[in-house]
């Protein structure tokens, strides 16, 4: 019953914030094409893969076939700076709304063609933790506005999630990460990396 109880906390929790993005400001439709030349300096660090940021090392999330929704949202808040990295907070800084739709549209467009599976077990630790409430239930969320996990780089998985229970990074959902051990954050990162997905680094 308590299980019962902590996955329609989650999925309230998922439909608030769904709730809340579409009621957003309009963005003008992305343009793919666009994106493609303004997404130069980007490339830089997602254009190269296992490319590893210096301090604190991780490598450089795989931001290929992610969800377009997501990378705007991503994008806006590194912009506005309420999500903390300062190479990318001087990156976003002087984008417009367009520039952030197009350079999503661009990296969403450049994903593999991986499908996904049918045959996800939920991972007991995912399971156990809720992620796949958002997440999906092998880490290849099908709602646009949560990240796909699978495949992601486990190094970056860890330092995400430190950073959500720490509190530097912030998030209300994500909020429960402060829960979280540090042994359950390895298995977690360990799990999703380990599933195959759309991500990629830009070839």
């Amino acid at each position: 019953m308590k299980l019962l109880m902590q996955r329609l906390s989650l999925s309230a929790l998922c439909t608030a914030a769904l709730l809340f993005a579409s009621g957003q400001s309009a963005v003008a439709a992305g343009d793919a094409a666009a994106g493609e030349t303004k997404a130069y300096t980007c490339l830089g660090c997602h254009g190269v893969e296992h490319y590893v940021n210096t301090y604190p090392t991780y490598k450089v999330p795989r931001v290929a076939g992610q969800h377009e929704t997501y990378l705007v949202a991503a994008l806006q808040a590194y912009r506005s700076k309420t999500r903390s990295h300062p190479t990318m907070q001087a990156n976003a800084a002087n984008l417009s709304d367009q520039d952030i739709a197009d350079i999503s549209a661009y990296f969403a467009a450049k994903g593999s063609d991986y499908a996904g599976s049918d045959s996800a077990d939920g991972g007991a630790i995912s399971t156990e933790k809720g992620c796949a409430a958002c997440h999906g239930p092998d880490g290849n969320s099908t709602t646009p506005t949560f990240p796909i996990l699978a495949g992601q780089y486990e190094d970056y998985l860890v330092q995400a999630l430190q950073q959500y229970r720490s509190g530097e990074r912030q998030n209300a959902i994500m909020g429960a990460s402060a829960k979280l051990t540090d042994a359950e954050i390895a298995e977690l990162a360990a799990w999703f990396s380990s599933n195959e997905s759309k991500l990629q680094y830009v070839k």
